[in-house]
Formats: C-alpha cells, sequence, structure tokens
C-alpha cells in the first residue's frame, strides 16, 4: 500500500489498530465497568448490523487498518457472532482478527469461532479465586469462564491467548502469587491491566490503582523474571520467567502512558468513531453510511477525525475529564 493511502494522524502515527465494539451489553456486572443494576442499553436499531460493520472495516483496510480486534460489553452474547467474525475474516487486508471476551459464553462457541478465523483471544479474568471472581463480576461464573479457556485451548491455531486481569488495590495484591503459577502452568499469557477512570460508578481515584511497577516487584519476588524486548505500538510490557516457564504482561496507562506511538481507534457498537479510549468527542459514521454516503466520502470523514487525534489521553494531568462513556460503552 502506497503512503498516500494509509492512515496518519495529525502527530504523525500511523493508524493501523482498530477496535471494534459489536454490542454495549454485557451479562457480567464488573465493579471497575459498571453498576450492579447495569446501564442503559443502546437502542438496538442504533447498533450497527453485521454488513455495516463489515463495509466501515473493509473502508478502514483500504487506509492500511491491519489489525482488528472486537470487543463489547461481551461481544458474544451478540445474535449469530461467528457469522460476523467469518465475515470480517474475508476483508482484505486485514492480517490479525483477535477478541475480547470476558469467557462466559467461550465454551459454547470456541469451535466456531476458531472455525470463523479467530486467531487471538483475550479472556478477562479478575481473580482465581471463586468467591472473590464473584466479588468482582457479581456473578458466580468462574468455573464456566475456566471452561471456556480450557476449550479455546483445545484449538492450537489460536495463540496466544492472554488472560486480562484488572489491577485495583486492595484486591489484585492477594492474585499476584496464583496467577503467577497460572501462567506458568498453562500456556496462557497473564496481563495486569491499571484500573482506569472508566468506571460506570465514577468512583475512581488515583489511589485506586495498583501500579504495574508494583505489581512487577510482587511477581520478581516470587519468580525471577526479565523483560522481552517492546513490539512498537504495544501496549503491555511483557517479561518470561528467568526458567522459561511462561510469561506475564503488565498494561501501564495510568502510570506510564504509550500514547507515543499509539496506532489504535476505535467504533463503539453504534457507529461512533473515537479516536483516543479517553476521547470526549466522537465523530459519526453510522449516520453518513444509512444515508448514503460512497466509500470515498466515509474514507474522507474518518481521515479528518483521525488527523484530530488527541496526542494523549492526559489523565494525570489537572483538567482531567472522565469521558461520559463507561469502557462497556466504548469498547476495549
Amino acid at each position: 500500500m502506497s503512503v498516500e493511502r494509509q492512515l496518519f494522524d495529525g502527530h504523525g502515527r500511523r493508524i493501523s489498530d482498530l477496535r471494534v465494539s459489536v454490542t454495549d451489553r454485557c451479562n457480567f456486572r464488573c465493579q471497575y465497568c459498571m453498576p450492579a443494576e447495569g446501564l442503559d442499553w443502546i437502542d438496538r436499531e442504533e447498533i450497527l448490523t453485521f454488513e455495516e460493520i463489515t463495509r466501515l472495516v473493509t473502508i478502514f483496510a483500504a487506509m492500511g487498518i491491519e489489525d482488528l480486534r472486537l470487543t463489547g460489553g461481551e461481544p458474544l452474547v451478540r445474535k449469530a457472532f461467528p457469522d460476523l467474525v467469518a465475515m470480517l475474516s474475508e476483508v482484505d487486508g486485514v492480517r490479525d482478527l483477535s477478541l475480547t471476551t470476558n469467557g462466559y459464553l467461550l465454551e459454547r462457541d470456541a469451535a466456531a469461532l476458531v472455525s470463523a478465523g479467530i486467531q487471538r483471544v483475550n479472556v478477562s479474568i479478575d481473580s482465581l479465586q471463586r468467591d472473590r471472581f464473584f466479588q468482582i463480576t457479581r456473578r458466580d461464573a468462574l468455573p464456566r469462564v475456566l471452561d471456556g479457556l480450557k476449550a479455546l485451548s483445545s484449538h492450537p491455531e489460536v495463540g496466544p491467548i492472554k488472560v486480562n486481569a484488572v489491577a485495583t488495590r486492595d484486591f489484585t495484591e492477594q492474585e499476584v502469587g496464583r496467577f503467577c503459577e497460572f501462567a506458568r502452568s498453562a500456556d496462557y499469557q497473564v496481563r495486569f491491566i491499571e484500573f482506569m477512570p472508566l468506571d460506570g460508578d465514577r468512583s475512581w481515584v488515583p489511589e485506586s490503582v495498583l501500579a504495574g511497577e508494583e505489581l512487577r516487584r510482587m511477581v520478581a519476588a516470587i519468580h525471577p523474571i526479565e523483560e522481552v524486548p517492546r513490539q512498537p505500538s504495544a501496549t503491555a510490557r511483557v517479561f518470561r520467567f528467568t526458567d522459561g516457564s511462561g510469561e506475564i504482561g503488565f498494561v501501564n496507562p495510568v502510570t506510564e502512558p504509550f500514547c507515543s506511538d499509539c496506532n489504535r481507534v476505535r467504533l463503539t457498537a453504534e457507529g461512533k468513531l473515537r479516536t483516543c479510549l479517553f476521547s470526549i468527542g466522537e465523530t459519526d459514521l453510522r449516520e453518513p453510511l444509512r444515508n448514503g454516503a460512497a466509500d470515498h466520502e466515509i474514507d474522507e470523514i474518518i481521515r479528518e477525525a483521525v488527523w484530530r487525534k488527541e496526542l494523549k489521553h492526559r489523565v494525570n494531568e489537572p483538567g482531567f475529564r472522565q469521558p461520559p462513556r463507561t469502557m462497556s460503552a466504548i469498547g476495549g
């Protein structure tokens, strides 16, 4: 692809990664994401159809988007979701098709997802203890999630499988040892992700963040680790256990922002383009799509929006405003 056709922002960063939320609905009620009673869901007629998602992804791919991640809410609650995966796997230019899921329906859908073309999967598990898993998610679902993880592991063509744990102070400290053994005994890369100000309860405060560096020291006190060279635009600092038994990663958007080489944009379930996870403003792609805009017109709208992509998220700066959307409505 010629440089002229590639997608760049106004800071010279090439954009090659698109996160697409297929629904804002979720079957969990994680404390760091939404209230116990849930949220007001987007009306179904406002949600992009599979055909609309595929058309937009095709336009993005023609602009150099190579990595496509499907998120929610919880994407597996979207009816016939593997059919969408199959449609997107056929889009010319998409070389990496991945999924983020809470794993609750993964045992049911693992084979269909692999057959449809999913290449990598991240599964969110914040505790490996059943009662504490329930405390965070408000669902007694850990055995079912682990069964889903096992079902996915039976498909060696999918990999790496990553297990994501949101790190919150006064909770995750007790999980470190178990997650170390989990990473060392199975072919999963465990990743601790710092708690970000995207919660539905608006209860986030800096003191609730368990910093990645603090977690790294906890891990190293249990098993020696060594850092793996960071890939450009990677979100995680990855470490391998020095005896070769597995890897563990740290995603530190609050204490160690990786905005300088960010290559990501996001599409919400109802077709709003977000150029940063913490964007206050959005660009509507659904309305021009449904009003008959040609591909080149949507291309121009995307380019203009991405050119204005934020330099950084400013979480640690005075005057930072939490975006009005929560994580479940944005897409991971």
